[in-house]
Order: C-alpha cells, then sequence, then structure tokens
C-alpha cells in the first residue's frame, strides 16, 4: 500500500506497534492505513478530522462478553473523527478478494493460452 500511495506522489510515513509517539504520527495523517495485528490498537482521538481510515487488520477478540472480529482501529470512536472509514468485517476483505479471483482467472486464461480478459 506504501508503494501505490508513494506512486501516486503520496509522501508515506511508515510506523509500527513500537514506534516513538505513534499517536502524534497517527494525528497528522491524512491516510491511515492500519494493519498492525493488534485489536483497536488506533485509538479514536489518534485520528485527525477528515482523514480517511483503512483498516486492514482483523483479530478475533472478546468484547463486552462476546466474540468479534475487529480491526486495528477503534472503529466506533474514529467514526466520529473520520471523514471515511472502512469496517470490519466488511471493509476491505470483500475487494481483496474479489481482487484474488480476478488475478487467479487471469492467469488461468493466460496459462491455457486463451486471449487476455478484459473485465473494465
Amino acid at each position: 500500500m506504501g508503494q501505490l500511495l508513494l506512486g501516486a506522489n503520496c509522501t508515506v510515513t511508515m510506523a509500527h506497534s513500537r514506534t516513538r509517539s505513534l499517536a502524534d504520527k497517527v494525528r497528522q495523517a491524512d491516510i491511515v492505513v492500519a494493519a498492525a495485528g493488534q485489536a483497536e490498537m488506533i485509538k479514536g482521538d489518534w485520528i485527525r478530522p477528515g482523514a480517511t481510515v483503512i483498516d486492514v487488520g482483523t483479530t478475533r477478540a472478546v468484547l463486552d462478553g462476546k466474540k468479534r472480529l475487529v480491526g486495528d482501529v477503534d472503529f466506533a470512536a474514529a467514526f466520529e473523527r473520520a471523514r471515511a472509514i472502512t469496517p470490519v468485517p466488511g471493509g476491505v476483505g470483500p475487494m481483496t478478494i474479489m481482487t484474488l479471483m480476478h488475478n487467479t482467472i487471469l492467469a488461468a486464461h493466460c496459462r491455457e493460452g486463451f486471449p487476455h480478459l478484459q473485465f473494465w
């Protein structure tokens, strides 16, 4: 994702769960892509008002006594600040699956020598 954003002339800052002053770095971002694998690690008040949040992380966690699939971002709190946010589940997962299936079909056609398919 970082390479795609760089290719679109974005300034990209990469961080991880042990980055010093992580909250401050997140607060500066116009686009936050969270993929840390830690349930609700990114707090809502870390999100810059008007930012776009793409939550790639999925973790099975027990919240309020129920097992749930949650992302790396505290969705409810971040929703109040973000301009746009992907939910977990149901956010990037369906797009990832669609892209994987698309590439699988193209690869199978190529391997069998069929003409290139144009989906869109």
